[in-house]
């Protein structure tokens, strides 16, 4: 049966499975659909860089044109990775500057990129349409300008929440005056000024600009005049919206700006706002379904006001300035929400008196049926009202709480959350992503464990009580892909039990836990196709009692075996059991 059909027409079935999944179990078929399946494959996604080399990527699909990939594990976003690990990306340039030279696509996340790596991306890749960078470092506003300069056919360049070294804002002069292919421009994470006279003749010369997003020293007055050129935006990031000069005739130019806007979808930046202004974009607001404040210090009367004019808002983020009394109203107007994400506005204060509290998360779930994703920090919770929540919402794929004090109790009963979070996976049988949080005994774990069968990635901190926490994760959550703990008591014993299921997963993350150098070097022997990494900054873990336990572990399945670019505070475990320094 395999065989039935002339390659040209499986080439063109194979063409609408857009799931990596679905495209590998095609090729494991027979070995004619593999064949098949590898000449058709122009998109490839790399969960991991190390998990794979670029050589052997170029032999197992020679004509790709779309590569994403991510490189940092995820608790880099909180500082956990230390600055010199890895993921640099210019051996993957390298490497496919040479297989690749119809390549259309790159889409990273945390990787190091260097001014190197664009410079020889930008002189490569001829037909080269579309960069994205998300938490990316490395790199320049001199690499930026080469993408400007060279890539003819850019159509998205897209940084988001990257370290960029502002050298010059004059890098968007670079774009040459036939650049008229942009659909997609994200500057919002630099820093610097930029050269205004040249993005807006770059505006104005790309009449299929869909998306833009400013950074924040875009002033508020320049901004009617960039909506005007662009008023078949889609996506709108605003940059700074104050204003030096407050008149009735720049609130009016702003407000009839915003008015020509048909096709306005998402609205983002809203930096140092000027909450008077904040009426402009009302006219602009009846479409909108996606609105990020992350940035914005609106307070809760004002945010009201807002988010009441956006009816069709399916995604919001925000700071916990809404207070509980915002997001009530939010469930009042807004039926079509579907993800929440609410933000602390002071991080590091435990002791910051926002009125914020279970109670706001609690009427969005009361409110907004189609709700499928949260991330939710707050400083306080109660297990009611999370069995509430679960109870209202079975339809939560994620869901991510953040309670800011480590290890605070249920501030009504104070009893651990382990029946709330129970209640959450017990209730949400779709769950893929979940964050706990709060003080957790072994017992919520026996619950994500007997419950959680879809969960694909889980995030733990501070919480639990010996390694049998460990053991009912890893022995029962089946889909699991990604594990990420720290500051928990879990060691040796749970870890050396399920190696097994390390090799189902793409990762396993654990830092300040209470792993033994004796077991990382235990499970380097046992799983010979597992990179286990020991990143220890106080120096080399064997001039230690091997009972000591290490600073991180990371563990990650690969087919290229050990990398050879590890700093000196990262050791891989092989097997012959002992720390090898490449």
């Amino acid at each position: 049966m395999a065989h039935a059909f002339p390659e040209e027409v499986l080439e063109h079935v194979f063409s609408f499975l857009s799931s990596d999944k679905d495209r590998n179990s095609v090729s494991l078929v027979c070995k004619s659909w593999f064949e098949i399946e590898r000449w058709c494959r122009r998109r490839v996604f790399i969960g991991n860089c190390y998990a794979v080399s670029p050589e052997i990527v170029i032999r197992r699909f020679p004509e790709v044109k779309s590569l994403e990939m991510k490189g940092k594990p995820h608790f880099a976003d909180f500082n956990l990775v230390p600055d010199g690990w890895g993921a640099y990306l210019y051996p993957w340039i390298v490497a496919m500057s040479a297989a690749y030279p119809m390549l259309e696509e790159i889409k990273l996340k945390r990787m190091v990129v260097t001014d190197d790596c664009l410079e020889l991306i930008s002189k490569s890749f001829k037909n080269f349409k579309a960069l994205v960078l998300t938490s990316c470092e490395g790199f320049t506003t001199d690499g930026l300008a080469s993408i400007a300069a060279n890539c003819r056919n850019l159509r998205e360049l897209d940084l988001r929440e990257c370290e960029v070294e502002d050298l010059s804002g004059h890098w968007l002069s670079h774009f040459p005056d036939n650049c008229t292919s942009l659909v997609s421009f994200n500057m919002s994470c630099l820093g610097s000024e930029v050269n205004f006279s040249s993005l807006e003749r770059l505006v104005a010369r790309s009449p299929n600009l869909k998306t833009l997003r400013l950074n924040r020293a875009v002033p508020l007055e320049k901004l009617p005049n960039l909506l005007r050129l662009a008023p078949q935006l889609v996506e709108l990031g605003t940059g700074a919206y104050s204003a030096d000069m407050r008149s009735d005739d720049a609130f009016s130019n702003l407000a009839e700006a915003f008015s020509a806007c048909k096709h306005l979808k998402g609205l983002s930046g809203f930096w140092d706002v000027v909450p008077s202004y904040l009426p402009a974009v009302y006219p602009a607001c009846s479409g909108i379904t996606s609105l990020n404040l992350s940035y914005a210090t609106i307070q809760s009367p004002d945010l009201v006001k807002l988010v009441s004019q956006c009816p069709s808002l399916q995604r919001l983020w925000v700071l916990d300035y809404i207070e509980d009394s915002g997001l009530a109203a939010l469930a009042a107007s807004c039926k079509d929400l579907q993800e929440l994400r609410v933000f602390p506005s002071e991080p590091y204060d435990a002791e910051a008196n926002v009125p914020l509290t279970e109670q706001g998360l609690l009427s969005v779930s009361e409110g907004c049926p189609k709700l499928q994703s949260v991330l939710y920090f707050c400083r306080q919770m109660s297990n009611a009202a999370l069995v509430a929540i679960a109870k209202n919402r079975p339809n939560f794929i994620r869901f991510r709480l953040c309670i800011i004090e480590p290890r605070i109790p249920d501030y009504l009963t104070n009893e651990p959350f382990d029946i709330g979070f129970g209640a959450i996976v017990e209730n949400c049988k779709d769950l893929r992503r979940l964050s706990l949080s709060g003080l957790l005994t072994d017992r919520v774990f026996e619950y994500i464990g007997t419950h959680a069968k879809k969960l694909e990635m889980l995030s733990i901190a501070f919480a639990g009580e010996t390694d049998l926490g460990l053991h009912h994760v890893l022995s029962g959550c089946d889909s699991l892909r990604k594990l990420e703990i720290r500051d928990c008591p879990f060691g040796d014993k749970a870890l050396l039990a399920n190696t097994a299921k390390l090799e189902t997963m793409r990762s396993l993350w654990m830092s300040s836990c209470s792993v033994s150098f004796r077991a990382c070097k235990l499970l380097g022997q046992k799983m010979p196709r597992l990179n286990i990494e020991v990143i220890d900054e106080r120096g080399p873990p064997d001039s230690r009692p091997e009972s000591c336990s290490v600073e991180r572990l990371y563990v990650y399945r690969t087919v290229s075996g050990q990398r050879t670019d590890m700093p000196d505070f990262v050791w891989t475990m092989d097997k012959d059991s002992a720390p090898r320094l490449l």
